[in-house]
């Protein structure tokens, strides 16, 4: 074997331990979630859920914490709430909640705007001057949560 040959092997075998050790670390990470994205005038928030199961059912044991917003926006009730959803959220109907109760019918589209009045309001189970409202990822079971606090903003 001359010298040459063994430096390339070396060299091939340097490259597939390299490629063998990165293949390795990628695997261990998580897959980012679908994002959802709030927007209130000129002003945007997205976040990734806070309880995601990869499509599958969330247990119901976890779904009280994930009402927990750790995201939030300032919302000026005469201003127009905008939400926006991956389109992987929108394909298995999606629905907005406050405070945990449904606010919305399931739908289906990745965009649906809400007057910003509406998550002050008393008759819709607001108290305060904040509100969390959620996403949730589908009809029959839930897939997926996303929580914002809105922060009534005068």
């Amino acid at each position: 074997m001359t010298m040459q040959s063994a430096v390339r092997r070396r060299r091939a075998v340097a490259a597939a331990g390299a490629v063998s050790a990165g293949l390795l670390v990628l695997s261990a990470c998580d897959k980012p979630t679908p994002v959802s994205t709030i927007t209130v005038g000129r002003n945007s928030v997205h976040t990734e859920a806070t309880c995601y199961n990869d499509g599958d059912a969330v247990k119901t044991a976890e779904l009280t914490k994930c009402l927990k917003a750790s995201t939030s926006i300032s919302v000026d009730p005469d201003e127009t709430v905008r939400f926006g959803v991956d389109p992987k959220i929108a394909d298995n109907g999606w629905t907005i909640l406050m405070n945990g109760q449904p606010l919305t019918d399931s739908s289906k589209k990745t965009y649906r705007t809400i007057p910003g009045s509406v998550f002050f309001n008393t008759q819709y189970g607001a108290t305060g001057n904040s509100t969390v409202v959620s996403i949730k990822e589908g009809d029959k079971t839930v897939k997926g949560l996303w929580s914002f606090k809105f922060k009534k903003d005068s």
